[in-house]
């Protein structure tokens, strides 16, 4: 990436010893600008535009708004310099385009007023009716009517109101820099007014429509606009037009605001259209497929049940409540025969409930909502796109950059060297009077306010700077006393920044360049000694610098070294023409060695996450010794591991690969530096085409492209980056790797809880099928009703996935492997539960209606109020199964878990209530305490029978049509013991 530049000329002295000329990207007021007190565009007879001046009475001149946007959305060229350019525009608007506008309560009331606020009018919000419509054209739901009513107040719950609103208000609002009354301040974007001046760098978001005021080498990403991927270049003269919504790739600038809301060019395009932005997951459409295939068999089911019993009705086969024959050829009465069978099919159809789950995919919404819910509150992490999220529980690879990730953001100076001496403190090693001011030049220029306006002051940069202030004794405003910056360059790639400044005392121009020591090294030819002497950068010389950076480096300390060059007016000219900052010959000032720390607890997560399979790698543009040792010190690199064995490799030699070769060797190489984010994005392709599922760990710029390639991109602690921000699925507002693996966990949690949920709803539909077929073929009848169907849809499927979903990740889950895209959601292990657990709940249900008259003595009805008991005690039950797939005991960690406990409880007092007090609804009798504890005990021994049915052993495949015969043999013999 080439750097980028900031150029003025020394002809025309302007503010801070700047100008502006054709080839500068600055630009600055004339001393008396053009007043423009409004104005009116006509037509002449030759067809030229006319723009005729006029005052306006709203205390802006020009207060036409609709004139004001076309400027900049027409890009009108000719209108702006008729109205006298931006800085006549910004007259008009009461803008100082250095200090800003007044900023005043009144101020921003009365231009939000005149002009409008920067906010849109969003497409309204999604009816209960619209939903209630669309569930409407599924013919199944309109069979369910009240099921689906259910299942859409969780749908909205889950996907409309609890979710999308959130998110969209989290991203939608970001913060932006203003200059109001000369001082610069942070603000809301909604809170931005025509007239104000923002600040700009790369990465951020062009809050509003406006022009362009100064900066230097800004490009603008225009591509949601215009569909192109070039960037486009602003400027002064040609473009100095920026639009809402599009986005700062390069440079730096300031902005005059002349349009905002719906003004915007971004805000008609977002009035006219709706974007909804919730869409199908993976795992869901999986489900969704699950569903309608059991739907299918369901279906199937209750169509031969209803005719099962319309046979044995017609046939006399079917006796009322008093014993005697429903239906008589010639004697039964036809409105007798229509009621009778329209309730035959209420009560086949009420079968429906259960036999299609449609549950399951609406469960998973509600799961991943959950969960993405508790990682924004416990873990400051946002969820941007929940297909990607569930891809977090496949994850096998892990590509990290080093700064701000796997080491903490605070650096302190322990080494430095000029010329062969290493500094302590003054009074202990001599340093000239000339090393020093040319060194505290080069540490103070990050703390000139010139530079700061355009670049952020580092945590390297505070390091120096308060080190060469201790212990240098360095004055802490030298650099706006002594020298005033005329240029400005800066190179993300090569990590070095260059700064042209003029002497004011002897009127002589020093270029200063400051970076990564190694980068900062091949330009030097000569260097200075601590005495002043300027000694020239032989072989020998070099190569002693070169080793003193890599110990450095060993020694996980980031090496920073500063250069200078005098130049002469002439060379200064040239410059200016070719808009270059000298960076070769350069004598080399000093090296600075700053020590970086692990956070504490990123060996600990990388640990966590080779346990669970995943590879750590380190991708980074850093110097190969420090990559490596911060490598092995937070254990990304094994401290035995050789250098030569392929795990480590510069960027260049990546690149260099052929295609074949990248794909063989990508997988051994577990440290890249000197890389650039070319180097990141082939690794993530590679590592993608061989079979991985590739998460990236970003926080630069340079890690956009690597972060809309991979799998999974989360990008950490990104402070107002929107393309950063966008570009990923997930964000982490902290900057520590120990929360990706907390991420991880999660991830996986996600997809366990929603395999227990998936396997107790396939239970609860086996069971309940199986029963009511065969009680119909048997006996003519169900024994569950419609009201106790729709009762166990509702506390079996809709409550228990809330107490699913409620189970919190666990250290047992990183210590399996991750999960492939072709495993199977329903595992052999799974199978075996939910054939184990159907078998014992249909044998005892049917023994209970078919022997329960005459092993409790109870009548026919009361007999079918123990079957629904038992029934729903049974599921009640198995959901403390199905906390642990595998796990025999399933209470471990239960007491944690408060949510699940009281869900279980609301269960258990609602069934209560329904048959003890609900009789007529539910159709039950009252049972007495003996009754009670019978439907309890049989209910409980789900318990020790779940516990029993886990040692059966399953087969290391997981197709069903494998093993499902050999299980299904193995639960019944345990079923008979």
């Amino acid at each position: 990436m080439e750097g980028t530049k900031l150029t003025s000329s020394p002809d025309t002295e302007g503010k801070n010893g700047l100008t502006a000329s054709s080839s500068s990207a600055f630009f600055y007021r004339k001393p008396e600008p053009t007043s423009i007190t409004g104005f009116h565009r006509t037509h002449d007879e030759s067809h030229n535009i006319v723009i005729e001046l006029q005052r306006s009475g709203s205390g802006f001149s020009a207060a036409d708004g609709s004139v004001l946007s076309s400027i900049v959305r027409e890009k009108d060229l000719t209108l702006l310099a008729t109205l006298g350019g931006v800085e006549g525009i910004g007259d008009s608007l009461k803008t100082h385009l250095r200090d800003g506008i007044g900023g005043s309560p009144q101020d921003i009331s009365r231009r939000k007023e005149t002009f409008g606020s920067n906010t849109f009018v969003k497409p309204p919000t999604k009816s209960f009716f619209h939903f209630v419509w669309e569930a409407s054209q599924d013919v199944i739901i309109l069979i369910l009517l009240v099921c689906a009513a259910l299942s859409l107040g969780l749908g909205i719950k889950a996907d409309g109101l609890k979710k999308k609103r959130k998110l969209e208000k989290v991203c939608e609002d970001f913060p932006v820099v203003v200059i109001r009354s000369g001082l610069r301040q942070q603000v809301s974007v909604f809170e931005i007014v025509v007239g104000d001046v923002i600040c700009l760098k790369m990465g951020d978001q062009v809050p509003a429509d406006g022009l362009f005021v100064e900066g230097y080498s800004l490009r603008v990403d225009e591509s949601c606009m215009t569909g192109e991927s070039d960037h486009v270049e602003v400027n002064i003269d040609q473009n100095p037009f920026l639009f809402s919504g599009t986005k700062v790739a390069e440079g730096c600038a300031k902005m005059l605001v002349v349009s905002v809301g719906l003004n915007t060019d971004w805000g008609l395009i977002m009035s006219s259209v709706g974007v909804d932005l919730r869409e199908e997951t993976p795992l869901e459409t999986r489900l969704n497929k699950l569903a309608s295939s059991l739907g299918f068999i369901g279906l199937s089911s209750v169509v031969m049940v209803l005719v099962i019993l319309l046979v044995r009705y017609f046939t006399g086969h079917t006796k009322n409540e008093n014993g005697t024959i429903e239906f008589i050829p010639g004697k039964t009465k036809a409105v007798d025969v229509m009621n009778d069978v329209l309730g035959i099919i209420a009560a086949v159809v009420s079968i429906l409930v259960v036999a299609i789950p449609e549950e399951l995919p609406l469960a998973v919404g509600y799961i991943l909502a959950y969960s993405t819910d508790r990682l924004k509150g416990d873990h400051q992490t946002m969820v941007r796109n929940l297909p990607a999220f569930e891809a977090v529980s496949c994850v096998t690879t892990i590509c990290t950059d080093l700064t701000g990730i796997l080491t903490s953001n605070e650096m302190k100076v322990n080494k430095c060297l000029i010329g062969k001496e290493w500094i302590e403190a003054r009074g202990h090693s001599p340093i000239a009077p000339n090393v020093l001011q040319l060194l505290f030049q080069g540490i103070g220029l990050s703390k000139s306010s010139t530079v700061q306006q355009f670049l952020a002051v580092t945590t390297t940069d505070d390091a120096i700077h308060s080190w060469a202030v201790l212990k240098l004794n360095m004055e802490m405003n030298i650099n706006t006393r002594d020298f005033s910056v005329l240029d400005l360059e800066a190179s993300c790639q090569e990590k070095k920044i260059g700064v042209l400044v003029k002497n004011q005392s002897d009127e002589t121009f020093h270029a200063h360049w400051k970076g990564d020591a190694e980068i900062i090294l091949s330009s030097c030819s000569h260097y200075l000694d601590a005495t002043g002497n300027i000694v020239t950068l032989d072989d020998q010389e070099r190569e002693r610098f070169h080793q003193i950076i890599e110990d450095m480096a060993a020694n996980s300390h980031q090496s920073i070294a500063f250069a200078y060059k005098q130049i002469s007016q002439d060379e200064y000219e040239n410059e200016v023409r070719n808009c270059n900052i000298p960076n070769t010959g350069m004598v080399l000032l000093g090296i600075f060695g700053l020590k970086i720390l692990c956070s504490p607890s990123v060996k600990e997560a990388v640990e966590i996450c080779q346990q669970a399979g995943i590879s750590v790698k380190l991708i980074t543009g850093g110097n190969a010794w420090l990559a490596n040792a911060i490598s092995m010190e937070s254990g990304i690199l094994p401290p035995n591991q050789g250098v030569n064995d392929g795990s480590t490799v510069k960027g260049v030699e990546f690149r260099n690969y052929t295609d074949k070769e990248r794909l063989v060797k990508v997988d051994c190489i577990r440290v890249m530096s000197r890389s650039c984010y070319v180097d990141k994005l082939l690794a993530v392709k590679c590592l993608k085409e061989i079979g991985h599922v590739v998460a990236v760990i970003g926080n630069s710029l340079n890690d956009v492209p690597s972060l809309h390639e991979a799998n999974v991109g989360i990008s950490v602690g990104i402070q107002g980056k929107v393309v950063l921000k966008e570009s990923s699925d997930m964000v982490i507002l902290d900057n520590n790797f120990a929360s990706v693996a907390q991420v991880l966990r999660w991830g996986r949690c996600i997809y366990d809880n929603i395999q227990k949920h998936t396997q107790f709803n396939l239970t609860v539909y086996a069971s309940a099928l199986a029963i009511n077929v065969v009680a119909a073929i048997s006996v003519g009848k169900m024994p569950l009703t419609p009201a106790q169907l729709l009762w166990l849809d509702l506390t079996m499927n809709t409550l228990a996935a809330f107490a699913l979903a409620a189970e919190e990740p666990n250290t047992e889950l990183m210590k399996k492997r991750p999960v492939t895209r072709s495993d199977p959601l329903i595992t052999s292990v799974m199978w075996r539960n939910i054939i184990g657990q159907a078998s014992y709940q249909i044998t005892v249900v049917l023994a209970l209606m078919f022997r329960g008259k005459s092993i409790f003595g109870v009548s026919e009805k009361a007999v079918d109020t123990l079957v629904f008991n038992t029934f729903v005690l049974c599921h009640m039950f198995n959901l403390f199964n199905a906390r642990k797939l595998e796990e025999k005991n399933v209470f471990k960690g239960i007491l944690k878990n408060k949510l699940f406990i009281g869900l279980a409880c609301m269960i258990v007092i609602l069934q209560v209530i329904l048959v003890e007090f609900l009789n007529k609804f539910a159709r039950t009798e009252k049972l007495n305490w003996e009754q009670w504890a019978a439907c309890i005990v049989i209910a409980a021994v789900s318990w020790p029978f779940g516990c029993l049915i886990k040692y059966i052993p399953v087969p290391d495949t997981d197709n069903i049509s494998n093993f499902l015969p050999l299980i299904l043999g193995r639960v019944l013999m345990t079923n008979r013991s």
